[in-house]
C-alpha cells in the first residue's frame, strides 16, 4: 500500500523528511484513542460511528417470561365499560337496544357495565312507564314521534340465543337522533366547563331498557345512586332510591350498586360538601336498605368512587375506610390524563404521562391496606383526556398508547377491575361513535378481550435500558406485559402466553425470545393506524388488514399473521401488538 504525505508551502522544508516518518506519529495517535476509548468503559452509551446513509443501528433485546407462578391474577372482567346518565339527556339511551351497539358490546363481555358519571348526582327515579302520556307534551322521546309503536310491532326481533329485544331502526330516525345529540352536545360541555348540572329523571321505562342492554350483552350493570339528596343534618336522603330498588327487585334485576360520583367535587357542585366519615354511613345505610330486599340481600357495593387522589381526596378515603372499608366489596377511584383543552397527539406519547397512573396506585394502596389489606381496588371512570375528550384524538389510533398502557399497567400492580369511560354516549372517549362505528380503542379492546387471560406473568428482559446516570430517569419506550393466553379462546392450548408490546421509539426494535419462549411459534397481532391521517386516524389494520364490521353487522374475524418459531420479532416504530407464544406449556396457564 502506498502513503502520500502532503505538508502545506508556508510549512519550513529545510528539514523535510520523507513521507515514510508518518508511521510513529500514526501509531502514537491510534494509541491515544484506544486510551481515550479504554477510559469510558463505564460508560454504556453508543458511541457515534459513521453509518451508510438510512442505515439505523438495531439493538437486538432478549425476553423472557416466569411461566411457573403469576404474580398477579386479576378479575376475569378486568375490563369493563361505563355508560355516562348524560345519554337520558341527549336521547342515546333509547337507542341501546340497536342490533349493532348490542353486537359491539358483546364483543367486550363478559364485563361489568357501569352506569355513572359526572350527572349520577343530579339523577332522580321515577316509576311511570310513559312520563311523555303522562304530562300530555313531549318528553325524552318526544323525536321519536310514531316510530316507537312500529318498532315494538315490527322491527324488534327476538333474539333466539338470549331472548333479547334487539332493534333495526329507521335510518330516519337515527338521523333525527343525531341532529338532536348535536345540539344536546354543546349543552352537556357548557354544564362541565361550568360544573353545574341539571336534573335528570330516570323513568322505569328508561332502567328497562338500560337493563335489557346490559343483559343482552352479556353485562353485569352496576347502578350508581345519587348521594347528594341529602336531609337537613347533611345525612343521605335514600327515598328515591329505594323507590328504584323495589322497583328493580320486582323485575328481579341482577344488579350491584354504588352511592355517588366524586364526592370530594360536591361542593363545588352543590356547595354542600360530604366527609369521608359522613359518605361511610351513607354506605352503611345503604346496605342496611339492600339487605331486607331478597334478590339484593348478597348484592355487591362498590365506592367511594374518588376522584384523583391529591391531599384532600385521601383525606377523605381515609374517613371513609375508618367507617366503611368493610362494607365495600371494593375501593374505587377515577383518574384522567390530560385536560381535554390543551391536549397535543404528541402527548400520547410521552411516557412521563404513561406513568402518572404509577403514583395514584401507590397512595391508594397504602390507605386501603392500613384498614382493610388485600381489599380489591377497581380503578373507575377512567378518561385519556378531560372534558368530553378531543376530536380527532381522543378517539384516535394515537390515545391507544395511554390505553393499552393502562392496561398493562393496572394488572401488573394488582388493580382487580378498570372501568373505561365511555362505551358510548357524548363526546369523543367512547369506544363506539354515534354512528356505531367502533373506533381504534374499541378494536384494541377486542385484541385484548379475545387474546389476555386474567393470570400475570413477570417479564425479563436484557439490553432494554441504559445505564442510568445520576439524576435521570430511564423511561421506558417500548413497553412488554406478558399474560396467560385467555382460556376461553379455543384457537389456543392452554399453556400458552400472550405479550402486548408498545414500542413508542421512532425506530423499530428487535425482540429475540428465550429461555422457555425459545423456538416457539408466534402469532402476531400489529395494530396499526389505516389511511392518511397516521397517529389521528380512526381506522385501524390488523396485520395489514383494515377491521371493519361485517356487512352483516357482526363483527370480524380476528386472523393472526403466523410467525416462523425461533424467528426475531420485529416490532414496527410508534405501533402496538399482541404476540401469542403457542405451546409454551406454561404451568401458571395450564390450571384455571
Amino acid at each position: 500500500m502506498r502513503v502520500l504525505c502532503a505538508f502545506p508551502e508556508a510549512m519550513p522544508s529545510s528539514n523535510s523528511r520523507p513521507p515514510a516518518c508518518l508511521a510513529p506519529v500514526a501509531l502514537i495517535l491510534a494509541l491515544l484513542l484506544h486510551l481515550s476509548l479504554s477510559s469510558q468503559a463505564g460508560d454504556r452509551r453508543p458511541l457515534p460511528v459513521d453509518r451508510a446513509p438510512g442505515l439505523k443501528e438495531k439493538t437486538l433485546i432478549l425476553l423472557d417470561v416466569s411461566t411457573k407462578n403469576p404474580v398477579r391474577t386479576v378479575n376475569e372482567n378486568f375490563l369493563s365499560l361505563q355508560l355516562d346518565p348524560s345519554i337520558i339527556h341527549d336521547g342515546w339511551l333509547d337507542f341501546l337496544s340497536s342490533k349493532r351497539l348490542v353486537t359491539l358490546a358483546r364483543g367486550l363481555s363478559p364485563a361489568f357495565l357501569r352506569f355513572g358519571g359526572k350527572r349520577t348526582d343530579f339523577l332522580q327515579f321515577q316509576n311511570l312507564r310513559n312520563p311523555a302520556k303522562s304530562r300530555g307534551g313531549p318528553g325524552p322521546d318526544y323525536y321519536l314521534k310514531n316510530y316507537e309503536d312500529d318498532i315494538v310491532r315490527s322491527d324488534v326481533a327476538l333474539d333466539k340465543q338470549k331472548g333479547c329485544k334487539i332493534a333495526q331502526h329507521p335510518d330516519v330516525m337515527l338521523e333525527l337522533q343525531r341532529e338532536k345529540a348535536a345540539q344536546m352536545h354543546l349543552v352537556l360541555l357548557k354544564e362541565q366547563f361550568s360544573n353545574t348540572y341539571s336534573n335528570l329523571v330516570l323513568t322505569a321505562r328508561s332502567l328497562d331498557k338500560l337493563y335489557n342492554f346490559a343483559d343482552c350483552s352479556g353485562l353485569h350493570l352496576i347502578f350508581a345512586l345519587n348521594a347528594l339528596r341529602r336531609n337537613p343534618n347533611n345525612s343521605w336522603n335514600s327515598s328515591s332510591a329505594l323507590s328504584l330498588l323495589k322497583y328493580s327487585a320486582s323485575k328481579k334485576y341482577n344488579i350491584s350498586w354504588e352511592l355517588g360520583n366524586e364526592p370530594n367535587n360536591y361542593r363545588t357542585m352543590r356547595g354542600r360538601a360530604v366527609n369521608g366519615s359522613q359518605l361511610g354511613k351513607d354506605y352503611i345505610q345503604l346496605k342496611s336498605l339492600l339487605q331486607p330486599i331478597r334478590i339484593y340481600s348478597r348484592a355487591s357495593l362498590y365506592g367511594p368512587n374518588i376522584g384523583r387522589p391529591r391531599k384532600n381526596v385521601i383525606t377523605l378515603l381515609d374517613g371513609f375506610m375508618k367507617v366503611a372499608g368493610n362494607t365495600v366489596d371494593a375501593v374505587t377511584w377515577q383518574h384522567c390524563y390530560i385536560d381535554g383543552r390543551v391536549v397535543k397527539v404528541m402527548d400520547f406519547l410521552k411516557t412521563r404521562l404513561l406513568d402518572t397512573l404509577s403514583d395514584q396506585i401507590r397512595k391508594i394502596q397504602k390507605v386501603v391496606n392500613t384498614y382493610t389489606p388485600g381489599k380489591k381496588i377497581w380503578l373507575e371512570g377512567v378518561v385519556t383526556t378531560s372534558v368530553g375528550g378531543t376530536n380527532n384524538l381522543s378517539d384516535s389510533y394515537a390515545a391507544g398508547f395511554l390505553w393499552l398502557n393502562t392496561l398493562g399497567m393496572l394488572a401488573n400492580r394488582g388493580i382487580d377491575v378498570v372501568i373505561r369511560h365511555s362505551f358510548f354516549d357524548h363526546g369523543y372517549n367512547h369506544l363506539v361513535d354515534q354512528n356505531f362505528n367502533p373506533l381504534p380503542d374499541y378494536w384494541l379492546s377486542l385484541l385484548y378481550k379475545r387474546l389476555i387471560g386474567p393470570k400475570v406473568l413477570a417479564v425479563h428482559v436484557a439490553g432494554l435500558q441504559r445505564k442510568p446516570r445520576p439524576g435521570r430517569v430511564i423511561r421506558d419506550k417500548l413497553r412488554i406485559y406478558a399474560h396467560c393466553t385467555n382460556h376461553h379462546n379455543h384457537n389456543y392450548v392452554r399453556g400458552s402466553i400472550t405479550l402486548f408490546i408498545i414500542n413508542l421509539h421512532r425506530s423499530r426494535k428487535k425482540i429475540k425470545l428465550a429461555g422457555t419462549l425459545r423456538d416457539k411459534l408466534v402469532h402476531q397481532y400489529l395494530l396499526q393506524p389505516y389511511g392518511q391521517e397516521g397517529l389521528k386516524s380512526k381506522s385501524v389494520q390488523l396485520n395489514g388488514q383494515p377491521l371493519v364490521m361485517v356487512d352483516d353487522g357482526t363483527l370480524p374475524e380476528l386472523k393472526p399473521r403466523p410467525l416462523r418459531a425461533g424467528r426475531t420479532l420485529v416490532i414496527p416504530p410508534v405501533t402496538m401488538g399482541f404476540y401469542v407464544v403457542k405451546n409454551v406449556n406454561a404451568l401458571a396457564c395450564r390450571y384455571r
